[in-house]
């Protein structure tokens, strides 16, 4: 005998039972719907616990749940991530085998850029392999490189400070010759002139 619910009996009952048996098995269903959709979405195992508890509550707590949630899953957000990862190796890969100065594409082997010719990194003066101007070693015959390797801009400053000193070396030299010429004049002993001397033979 099929049980009555509320009192009725025949087959508005058995009707009314089949209603009440398919709300309960939608709200365990969307208990547990609840819980793995969380942990599909969610890191934080509390988190989890409280969306779970929240869907206790017949259907509202999962309605709050669906409006509350993290709008991707957990596996969406890691590939996002590894592709964004992947583009910005790709973008750093593609900058480093250009040249910074007109963007030609060069490689690593490359001394200077084909197109505008300018310089892109140094030989090793041992192994005579390009060198990266970051590197303070060369990878290939492990020789300090940051001691040999100076920017030009500095190699230019001395080159120009030699210069400039050799020239003030020499100005001052020659104004030192010429200021000293004329003391060096004033500063010989005068001889005085001697009265000429008469012949012996002659008389006065």
């Amino acid at each position: 005998m099929p049980l009555a619910l509320f009192g009725i009996d025949g087959g508005l009952g058995l009707a009314v039972n089949l209603v009440v048996l398919f709300l309960v098995v939608v709200y365990l269903a969307l208990i547990y719907w609840t819980y793995l959709d969380a942990r599909r979405r969610i890191e934080d195992p509390v988190l989890i616990a409280c969306a779970t508890a929240a869907s206790v509550f017949p259907f509202l707590g999962t309605v709050v749940y669906t409006i509350l949630r993290p709008p991707e899953f957990l596996e969406d957000r890691e590939e996002r991530e590894l592709e964004l990862r992947a583009a910005e190796l790709e973008l750093r890969s593609r900058i480093e085998q250009s040249c910074p100065h007109c963007e030609y594409p060069i490689e690593r082997s490359y001394l200077r850029c084909p197109n505008c010719e300018r310089r892109l990194r140094n030989p090793c003066r041992k192994c005579h392999k390009p060198l990266d101007p970051r590197w303070g070693i060369c990878p290939y015959c492990e020789t300090e490189v940051r001691k040999q390797q100076r920017p030009e801009r500095e190699t230019r400053r001395t080159d120009r400070a030699r210069a400039q000193r050799a020239a003030g070396q020499r100005q001052s030299g020659s104004s030192r010759s010429t200021s000293d010429g004329p003391t060096r004049r004033k500063d010989r002993p005068t001889v005085a002139a001697r009265p000429p001397q008469r012949p012996s033979g002659s008389s006065g």
